[in-house]
């Protein structure tokens, strides 16, 4: 008779047991994006390996185009500010409607709250797509009434 281990021996072969699995790391060089990237290490030059939690560093490309956009986002601020104020006097915010200041204060706030938004939701995406976020952001909120109206109105 003969045992259910020596079947299970005769299916395998000497020394092809399971090895513990290491952690992911990829080369020096190269960043993982994407889903699950935040689990993968890296291999540094001297061979040492980084923890999968360091987060890569921004290229100085994107921290510029961050810093054009965030300035555009701030003109814009100022923008619905400048507009809104156009609409509707500051004499006339002290006595306001009860549906313009709220809407007044959104509009100001909008450029802030869809960086931050953005910047919170696209974490751990691929670079380009944190981009495109902000730049959908670029051409959503740019604040009409100072647009049409412009700072001297009519």
């Amino acid at each position: 008779m003969t045992s259910d281990s020596d079947s299970d021996d005769a299916l395998g072969w000497a020394g092809d047991e399971q090895s513990p699995k290491s952690d992911p790391s990829l080369p020096h060089g190269w960043n993982a994006v994407g889903k699950g990237s935040a689990k993968v290490g890296r291999i540094k030059a001297d061979g040492t390996v980084t923890p999968a939690d360091a987060p890569a560093p921004m290229s100085t490309a994107m921290l510029v185009t961050l810093g054009i956009v965030g300035g555009i986002y701030l003109l814009y601020t100022v923008g619905w500010v400048i507009g809104g104020l156009r609409l509707k006097p500051l004499t006339a915010l002290i006595v306001a409607d009860a549906m313009f200041v709220p809407w007044f204060v959104l509009a100001i706030a909008a450029p802030a709250l869809w960086f931050l938004t953005s910047w919170i939701l696209t974490r751990g995406r691929a670079t380009w797509i944190r981009l495109l976020v902000l730049l959908v952001g670029v051409v959503l909120l740019v604040p009409w009434p100072f647009v049409t109206v412009g700072v001297i109105g009519s």
